[in-house]
């Protein structure tokens, strides 16, 4: 909840308050009931305060439920810029985002990044149709965060093709992350035995004086994954 949604939400606490206050100074002050119900002025006057009070809560709870609202549709906004409609996770835009923040930056030295790809996916396509292609990607996709648990940028770089990119990356961790991937794996393909997923990977870290910048960095693990593919093809 940020600072505008708590004002907000306090500023109706507070006026439903008063406004139950006064409701009771009114009616349990014998007084002042009776004058509002005999001199017709005050009665006026105590019927203008309240259509304004009544108008003041409505605008107020307008306000809080427009703002609802507006966040929300941004959310969804946000959600259809910045993430894949097949899959859910981040899409190739939001990629170029995030490899954007590094642009004409020095590669940070703890930064390791993997390329994945589907190797066999024109022939799930031709086993099962683009549908079952389909939902070969959200599977492996939905395997991928798994295997990621948190610890990495996760996104479709478009077709068959996905990124992880690890801050604070050691090859520990790369390792880790790759062998949690192969067990998910493994074990959906035994669920899945006429038509396994087999993929390639492509890691790149700690490349020395070979890479300058993210973007070498991404092309190198990208060149490595697609030198795999070749290798997996010639066996």
């Amino acid at each position: 909840m940020n600072r505008f949604h708590v004002i907000k939400t306090i500023q109706l606490i507070i006026f439903i308050a008063l406004t139950v206050a006064l409701l009771l100074v009114v009616f349990l002050n014998e007084d002042i009931y009776a004058m509002i119900a005999s001199n017709g002025k005050v009665r006026f006057l105590a019927i203008s305060l309240w259509v304004i009070l009544g108008l003041s809560f409505v605008f107020l709870y307008y306000d809080f439920r427009s703002y609802s609202g507006l966040k929300r549709e941004n959310a969804e906004l946000d959600h259809a810029i910045y993430s894949d409609a097949l899959t859910g996770i981040a899409n190739r835009y939001s990629v170029d985002v995030y490899i954007g923040q590094f642009l004409n930056q020095p590669l940070p030295q703890d930064m390791g990044c993997v390329t994945i790809d589907i190797a066999n996916l024109s022939e799930i396509n031709q086993k099962k149709g683009h549908t079952g292609g389909d939902a070969a990607i959200q599977d492996f996709s939905e395997l991928l965060t798994k295997s990621a648990n948190g610890v990495c940028f996760i996104g479709r770089n478009g077709g068959n093709k996905f990124l992880a990119i690890f801050r604070e990356c050691s090859e520990k961790r790369l390792d880790t992350f790759l062998d949690a991937l192969r067990g998910n794996v493994e074990a959906y393909n035994q669920m899945h035995s006429d038509v396994p997923i087999s993929y390639t990977t492509g890691k790149a870290f700690n490349e020395g004086e070979a890479v300058h910048t993210l973007t070498e960095l991404v092309a190198l693990s990208d060149r490595r994954a697609w030198k795999a593919i070749g290798e997996q093809s010639e066996k």
